[in-house]
């Protein structure tokens, strides 16, 4: 998949998360979608913003996409050395990597301002990969004490970056999730009845949903696929240019994905 430049452009989960960062956003949707997202918001905060970024996966990455090149020209080795992927095994790894973030601001100059999580859902479904549909209230405190983690190490490097003076800060993270309950089914809204989801939601600001639409549309126009992307939540909804989308009351931002049979992506707001 290549890229095209955006021109456009706590253990129990029923305790009370503490507020979100001001910076937070979690991608709903394909897996291979939602990961080409997370790797141009990596190469594009390191390159353009100059961001360290911690990213997360249990995927082994040898190489990134040569498009980035042609989305992100400032991209080069130099930018390329303030991405820093760990590759965490379990949610145990996971955990034990995302709090060593915490003392490893004693000897890093500059610690990250963007965290990266690629797949949630495989660290929560363990190496068994049941489906979400099994999901008991373990799984569901998992989740909780996964996101509760992320906010509270987001919050802390955000004090490190203010006390240090830095230009990156605050601390912002991403993370992506694929539901096993289908959009279609639920109008458009897997959280309705994906508890995982309905739990990592109260701790995220930002929803990000991808919906592929299976129309003729794509066809006709010469397209491979067309997605579109639901933007929800507190940080938009608060937002003074946040409008609610045609389609999907519950949404303040719809745009669209194009994705043209040569692999290049274009994104319009609808």
């Amino acid at each position: 998949m290549t890229f095209m430049p955006q021109t456009d452009l706590q253990k129990d989960s029923t305790v009370r998360p503490p507020p979100p960062t001001t910076c937070s956003a979690l991608v709903v949707g394909d897996p291979s979608v939602s990961r080409s997202v997370l790797l141009l918001a990596a190469v594009t905060a390191a390159s353009q913003m100059g961001m360290r970024v911690m990213f997360f996966t249990q995927t082994q990455i040898q190489s990134l996409p040569a498009s980035l090149q042609k989305c992100v020209p400032s991209l080069g080795p130099e930018s390329l050395k303030k991405i820093k992927f760990s590759y965490p095994r379990t949610v145990e790894e996971l955990l034990q990597q995302m709090a060593s973030l915490h003392e490893s601001t004693n000897t890093t100059p500059t610690p990250p301002s963007l965290i990266i999580v690629d797949r949630l859902e495989g660290f929560l479904c363990g190496p068994q990969g049941g489906s979400h549909s099994e999901f008991h209230r373990g799984e569901q405190s998992c989740a909780a004490h996964l996101s509760a983690l992320l906010c509270d190490t987001a919050a802390f490097l955000t004090q490190v970056l203010e006390q240090r003076s830095s230009s990156s800060g605050p601390c912002r993270f991403i993370a992506s999730f694929q539901s096993d309950v289908d959009p279609g089914q639920t109008g458009g809204e897997p959280s309705a009845t994906d508890p995982i989801l309905e739990t990592l939601d109260r701790y995220f600001k930002v929803r990000c949903t991808l919906d592929q639409d299976r129309g003729y549309e794509a066809t006709a126009a010469g397209l491979q696929q067309i997605w579109h992307i639901y933007l929800s939540g507190r940080g938009i909804t608060e937002a003074s240019c946040a409008k609610e989308s045609k389609d999907r009351p519950d949404v303040a931002q719809e745009w669209q994905l194009l994705i043209f049979p040569n692999g290049l992506m274009e994104f319009k707001l609808v």
